[in-house]
């Protein structure tokens, strides 16, 4: 009986290979985008219980899609664009409440400061955060990829469907406006 060649038989063990090379990558690219996307979903949701929520989905969504993504430089353009889908469904769902988590203010504030300083700080962050609520939804995103996810003005263009000179353009406009409104509300600006 004739057998086919090497190339055109399958072995559950090549399959297993596969699979494990597969989900090696993943892991690998895991380690490099977490911290990124983490940032990113917690700047937009202020609840560290709910960013890890949403980042164990994106990641999910992310790995079962993989075989759908052409092109492997996309990839992170590609996951932020989960991460943002996720994280604005999620608002639609909750609505607009946002709470500053205290454990996480207290990571950002230095464990040397005072006291009254940890509270300026904390009320800084309040006002700067109360303050971009009140802009519009793309400009949030663009301020939240560019200084919670640490995207470059392509990656977020990318993103959020837009050329990179359009988003720079944003983001200058965006920061003035929140520069002013900070200094007319009594806050120290940016």
């Amino acid at each position: 009986m004739p057998t086919l060649p090497k190339l055109f038989r399958s072995s559950a063990a090549d399959s297993v290979n596969e699979a494990a090379r597969r989900l090696d990558q993943f892991a690998e690219k895991y380690q490099q985008f977490f911290p990124r996307v983490f940032a990113y979903v917690y700047g937009r949701v202020h609840n560290v219980h709910q960013a890890e929520d949403l980042c164990s989905e994106v990641f999910e969504r992310a790995f079962v899609k993989m075989g759908s993504l052409r092109n492997d430089e996309a990839f992170s353009t590609w996951l932020f664009t989960i991460a943002r889908n996720l994280v604005t469904s999620q608002a639609r769902k909750r609505g607009r409440e946002t709470i500053v988590d205290p454990d996480v203010m207290k990571s950002v504030v230095a464990s040397n400061v005072s006291v009254e300083n940890e509270v300026l700080v904390r009320e800084e962050v309040a006002a700067v955060i109360e303050c971009l609520k009140t802009f519009p939804q793309r400009e949030q995103d663009i301020v939240s990829l560019k200084f919670d996810a640490e995207l470059s003005n392509s990656q977020i263009a990318g993103i959020m469907n837009l050329s990179e000179p359009n988003v720079r353009v944003i983001l200058f406009r965006t920061l003035r406006k929140l520069r002013e409104m900070m200094k007319s509300s009594g806050g120290s600006g940016l």
